[in-house]
């Protein structure tokens, strides 16, 4: 005997918010009726009523994602988290960034500090702590009603034990339980990511990568990393190190990098190397950047042709990592990034040279919207998302 039409439709409210909830860059409802076999009749019923239930909330696509179709953008329906506060923080090479945020994503407060973080692991997640303390004590916000904590660190994690796994010499961040270590400092539990991957949930929840999903987020920083969304799912591979395109070996190159090989990617188009190359110009007028952005630098002709240099070398990894994962679109974030144009050209023109005729031209490659907060909001993102498990 078949179940009743009442508990038919329960099962279908179900198994809608389990996928809308494993996917909080937003899907489709034409994508719910492809992965869960419901007519598209069922999707838009159960939807109906996940949205007034306050389950569900709708969002409007930027029509530019695989889940979208060519024309007007579709409507992307997100998880909607219980309300209350979340914390996420951004462990980089050379600062500590903490936000403070809603469960909706709107951010209360933040702050960032500059500092060396690969030398020391200790003083890092001690500040990231003390940063923490400080917001929630300015904002009148008991720890205990932090509804979810995420972080981000400049490292692969091992995907079963979690611990980090540095490529390079870093001893005081091998073999760390950077969650159990954030989680005392703290005195809440947390959530931690490699910082690319926390890149591509930034940009996926909140900037150029909604409603994408197959897509490759690169940090271009210090290091060099990408975050690799496939099929709306992170990818980390077996050991966690997924994604060190930095790491790539450069015919001709010889620099040695911090992994202990030559001639890595990193060693010829970091941020580092770009401001060394820069400095070497000696240029009149150039202004110094204060944050590590490259905005107002590249407005300057010859530091331009640097960058777009660096985004030609960088295009050329690319092309081959399209030509094995043919991604919907490449996301460039990262300090290099926060030159815009001069990088973009220059990655843009080195894909579309190298990559097989297919991938050039489905791939969208973009600046991230973010800016160098793709990691913090990844990680804010993150924090939302294991706040659904209170809810």
């Amino acid at each position: 005997m078949p179940p009743p039409p009442s508990a038919r439709r329960h099962r279908s409210q179900r198994l809608l918010l389990e996928v809308i909830r494993n996917h909080p860059g937003g899907v489709t409802r034409g994508y719910l009726s492809s992965v869960t076999g419901l007519s598209r009749s069922a999707v838009a019923e159960g939807v109906q009523d996940l949205l007034p239930a306050g389950l569900v909330v709708e969002q409007r696509g930027d029509g530019r994602g695989p889940s979208s179709a060519r024309g007007r953008p579709s409507a992307l329906l997100v998880p909607a988290a219980p309300d209350g506060s979340v914390v996420g923080i951004d462990v980089g090479h050379t600062h500590v960034a903490v936000a403070l945020a809603r469960t909706d994503g709107r951010v209360l407060a933040e702050r960032r500090e500059l500092l060396d973080v690969d030398d020391s692991s200790g003083t890092a997640l001690d500040s990231a702590a003390q940063l923490v303390h400080d917001l929630l004590a300015e904002g009148g916000i008991a720890k205990a009603d932090v509804l979810g904590v995420a972080a981000g660190v400049p490292c692969p994690l091992e995907p079963t034990s979690g611990r980090t796994r540095p490529l390079g010499d870093h001893p005081t961040w091998a073999d760390l339980d950077t969650s159990e270590e954030l989680a005392r400092r703290i005195g809440r539990p947390v959530h931690v990511d490699n910082d690319a991957e926390m890149g591509a949930y930034g940009e996926r929840r909140f900037g150029a990568a909604r409603g994408c999903r197959d897509f490759v987020y690169v940090k271009a920083s210090h290091g060099i990393g990408a975050g690799l969304v496939l099929n709306g799912e992170v990818y980390r591979g077996a050991t966690g190190a997924a994604g060190e395109i930095g790491h790539v070996q450069l015919p001709g190159a010889h620099g040695v990098c911090s992994c202990g090989n030559r001639g890595c990617l990193e060693t010829v188009i970091s941020i580092t190397e770009v401001h060394r190359q820069l400095a070497e110009l000696r240029l009149p007028g150039l202004p110094p950047s204060t944050d590590g952005s490259l905005t107002a630098i590249s407005a300057n002709p010859v530091a331009a042709r640097i960058i777009t240099e660096s985004g030609r070398v960088l295009g050329r990894v690319l092309a081959d990592l399209c030509n094995c994962l043919n991604p919907a679109a490449i996301i460039l974030g990262g300090e290099l990034a926060t030159a815009g144009q001069p990088l973009l050209s220059g990655v843009q023109e080195s894909v579309r040279r190298h990559a097989v005729a297919p991938t050039t031209h489905a791939v969208d490659i973009r600046i991230a919207q973010l800016g160098l907060r793709s990691e913090l909001m990844g990680a804010v993102s993150q924090a939302i998302q294991h706040s659904l498990a209170r809810a």
